[in-house]
């Protein structure tokens, strides 16, 4: 009899389920007793705005709610996403043909790569970076070729250390600032030279801006597509998930060249329907808000950093203070590996964390800390991780 095989060999190039992995971890510490604090997922940890809620839940008793609401996205959603888009950055953007609807930014960069590159084509991806860049490629059969991003170059990349060989086959190169799991931040002096070398080389340039909302001390992040000319050569992802604490409505948006708008739309288009109408009227609601009476979550995150930064320093973990996002990026104690800390770490105290390995090579002898608790547990959690430096013996 003929065996049964259900699983694609495509889904071996995936890499580490590491969230899956963690999550596995902490409910053997809850087992033991342990009083678990996830500071693993970057999962926000309060709900939207009453009015936000407000306005979901009424647009869900309406009863024409539940149609199909189209691939692309309502022509409300994309005209307020143009409005904002011009309000927030200064450029204008045509809402028919260079915006798209999203559930999530997610959703988008994993489909892009079936949408904008063929098998065999290769990609530039952030290392350290996020592991959706790398499994969209794998599902896509794009090669990933890392980018290494470096302590000492601020985690900016090198483009002219790319070798022209790859930039012969790189059909698209990503990028993300503020950084998913670095923190790092761009300025508009290194999104020209990035729109430049895109031009020069024929690829596209796909910018990952989830966090444009969550910068601190006065610091607003830029767009890629405030660069004059940048509508030629690259795309944009915004999320509503973290901004207006919207996540789990999965909302976001893709904007920039119209080609490459149209082709995820045409890829989606055949995969799925569209964001439920009222979690686009939600999003439309939060970023008309936000035009009229900005109230930015920020704040909030900038005070947790604040205090957890603070308290960490105090128990002798000298971290870097981020100037943007949800996460610290923390360099582990000397001896440890990234993931042997992590797991240690969590098993011990309950703390959970993301071993920065997992975000790819360059991350190793790093752990990412997620700002999804409040104040008091964060300080809680800088103790219990204190405690455990000083008396757990280093291991690789």
């Amino acid at each position: 009899m003929k065996e049964l095989k259900v699983r694609a060999r495509k889904l071996d190039r995936l890499g580490s389920a590491i969230f899956s992995e963690v999550a596995g971890w902490k409910r053997e510490a809850q087992e033991q007793g342990l009083r678990v604090i996830s500071l693993d997922i970057g999962s926000p940890d309060r709900p939207p705005d009453e009015k936000l809620r407000e306005v979901l839940a009424s647009s869900s008793l309406r009863s024409d709610a539940y149609r199909y609401p189209g691939t692309e996205g309502t022509a409300a959603f994309r005209e307020t996403v143009a409005k904002w888009f011009g309000h927030r950055f200064g450029v204008e953007l045509d809402w028919r043909n260079e915006i798209l609807s999203l559930m999530g930014t997610q959703d988008g960069l994993a489909h892009l790569p079936l949408a904008v590159a063929d098998p065999g084509d290769a990609a530039l991806l952030p290392d350290p970076g996020y592991p959706v860049y790398g499994a969209g490629l794998a599902v896509a059969g794009v090669e990933p070729v890392p980018l290494p991003l470096l302590e000492e170059n601020g985690y900016l990349p090198d483009f002219e250390a790319v070798p022209q060989t790859v930039w012969d086959k790189v059909k698209f190169m990503i990028l993300n600032y503020p950084s998913n799991p670095l923190s790092a931040t761009a300025d508009l002096a290194f999104f020209e030279r990035a729109v430049h070398t895109a031009r020069k080389q024929g690829v596209l340039l796909v910018h990952d801006n989830a966090y444009s909302e969550m910068a601190f001390d006065g610091f607003r992040p830029p767009s890629v597509l405030e660069i004059p000319g940048a509508l030629d050569v690259a795309v944009e992802f915004h999320s509503l998930s973290k901004s207006f604490h919207l996540a789990g409505t999965r909302l976001g948006f893709a904007v920039g060249n119209r080609e490459a708008i149209a082709s995820l739309r045409d890829l989606k288009s055949n995969i799925d329907f569209g964001v439920f109408l009222g979690a686009q009227e939600a999003g439309i609601a939060a970023l008309e808000t936000d035009i009229r009476a900005p109230k930015p979550i920020s704040g909030l995150y900038e005070r947790r950093r604040d205090v957890f930064v603070r308290a960490l320093r105090e128990q002798g973990w000298n971290v870097s203070s981020p100037q943007a996002t949800m996460f610290l990026w923390a360099r582990v104690p000397e001896g440890w590996a990234s993931r042997s800390f992590s797991q240690a770490l969590l098993a011990a105290t309950g703390v959970a964390s993301i071993p920065g390995r997992a975000f790819g090579e360059q991350g190793e002898g790093f752990v990412r800390l997620a700002l999804v608790e409040e104040e008091d547990v964060l300080e809680e959690a800088a103790k219990r991780i204190g405690e455990f430096v000083r008396t757990t013996e280093p291991r690789k």
